[in-house]
């Protein structure tokens, strides 16, 4: 085993049985953090087996309209919820943040939720990182190569150990955090081609993917079985856009969320929200319905979500497209979408 892929103690609060588990998203780009931790609340009470919260500086699009810090609504989230696991999703350990400030940010917050969170983490996105720091965006190799140099710090120090470290990106000297969780903190990775599996595997508990792709799923678990681990969780995270009128919500999904079918490749080098409403100047609402679950068909969600499970995801977050629109889609939508989805799972 890895030295750097310690076991953790793993807590199943939040998690029951081995079924697929159905996540809701405290979309951070799409409404203010008083909403957010009402939605939190409502998404728990109406049944979803953990929340995913985005973590930007930025908006994709300026008509999303918010980006609040994710921090403090992870940690107003844990103390306002019971059930419910809580994830960052994902937060880039490399550049607006310190891993030092990430791992004591992790345990805070693993401690506020009684052992419910994962720290999702992945190598950003030139939106939300090159505004804060003003350093430039680097390539994908040294983005990756900092996130590997940065969970490492961040292991360490969840572990309870005094860090020391002159590396190629990073300075810790004498790091230590003083408030450790009693169940540690499990780390979720954004991976997205074989480079990431080979890479992070054996450095991650879970995996974080944004397409269901089922040879990715099994190079992950093919790469963690050979270094003797056992297989962790499976994150995935789709979008849709419920509302009774189709018409609605096709224009809601194209007015907000037309920068998604870009892919990630394009979207983590995107500088500005109008740099990402340039790039998707020609999307047409058809390209979005195409792509994204949008009116009242729960059904179509259902089989959209089936790709996920049928490639071994065993954590899907849906992303309800519009802040305006979320108390309705909790109120009105969301347990019979989670009857059906369990029928189907």
């Amino acid at each position: 085993m890895p030295a750097d892929a310690a076991p953790f103690r793993r807590s199943t609060v939040g998690y029951p049985g081995t079924m697929t588990r159905f996540g809701y998203t405290l979309m951070t780009e799409q409404s203010g953090p008083q909403d957010l931790v009402r939605f939190a609340v409502s998404a728990e009470e109406r049944g979803f087996d953990f929340e995913v919260c985005s973590d930007h500086f930025s908006p994709w699009l300026a008509s999303q309209g918010h980006a609040p810090n994710a921090w403090a609504v992870l940690g107003a989230v844990a103390q306002a919820t019971e059930r419910v696991g809580l994830c960052s999703f994902v937060t880039c350990p490399t550049m607006r943040y310190h891993p030092a400030v990430v791992a004591q940010q992790a345990a805070t917050v693993q401690i506020l939720a009684d052992g419910r969170f994962t720290l999702g983490l992945g190598s950003g996105e030139n939106l939300n990182e090159h505004i804060v720091t003003g350093a430039g965006w680097p390539n994908v190799r040294r983005r990756q190569a900092m996130l590997g140099e940065a969970i490492k710090i961040i292991r360490e120090l969840l572990m309870g150990e005094t860090v020391d470290l002159s590396g190629e990106h990073f300075q810790v000297d004498g790091a230590r955090l003083w408030d450790l969780p009693e169940i540690p903190v499990a780390l979720a990775v954004a991976m997205s081609g074989a480079k990431g599996v080979d890479r992070f595997a054996t450095a991650a508990d879970d995996l974080i993917a944004v397409q269901p792709d089922a040879d990715l799923v099994q190079a992950w678990h093919t790469a963690r079985q050979a270094s003797g681990l056992e297989g962790g969780r499976v994150f995935g995270q789709l979008p849709v856009c419920w509302d009774p009128g189709p018409e609605a919500a096709v224009q809601r999904a194209h007015r907000q969320f037309r920068w998604f079918g870009g892919g990630w490749a394009v979207n983590a080098e995107l500088p500005t929200p109008a740099a990402f409403a340039a790039a998707t100047r020609f999307v047409t609402p058809q390209d979005v319905a195409d792509a994204i679950p949008c009116g009242p068909d729960l059904d179509a969600i259902v089989e959209a979500v089936r790709a996920y499970a049928d490639a071994g995801f065993t954590d899907i977050a849906l992303i309800q497209i519009g802040g305006e629109t979320q108390e309705a889609f909790l109120k009105e939508a969301a347990e019979p979408l989670l009857a059906a989805l369990r029928d189907a799972a």
